[in-house]
């Protein structure tokens, strides 16, 4: 989500640029903050997962792969998929464009 902010905030800002130079920029602006969060809230996890006993062991086990997943999802999976649709949306949009004439 705050990947997707930052674009949102570039497109306004960045109109001269592509769209793929503007997920690049919003991703390298967004990346240690990302990767620092997630690390802070893993170390706490980890904690938890080796202090916290039988009871909250799987919680935080459970919570720790999450946190490792959404990270990697966010940074390595959801950016490109969104220029890959913005791509196809570019594509369809002309295929129409020239359709109509």
């Amino acid at each position: 989500i705050v990947i997707f902010d930052r674009i949102r905030e570039d497109l306004k800002h960045m109109k001269k640029h592509t769209f793929k130079e503007i997920i690049n920029h919003a991703l390298n602006h967004t990346l240690s903050r990302t990767t620092i969060t997630s690390a802070t809230t893993i170390i706490a996890l980890l904690a938890l997962v080796l202090l916290g006993g039988a009871t909250i062991f799987s919680f935080a086990l459970v919570m720790t792969i999450g946190v490792i997943f959404g990270t990697l999802s966010s940074i390595f999976i959801a950016s490109p998929l969104m220029l890959l649709f913005h791509k196809l949306e570019v594509r369809r949009s002309l295929t129409l464009k020239n359709s109509e004439k």
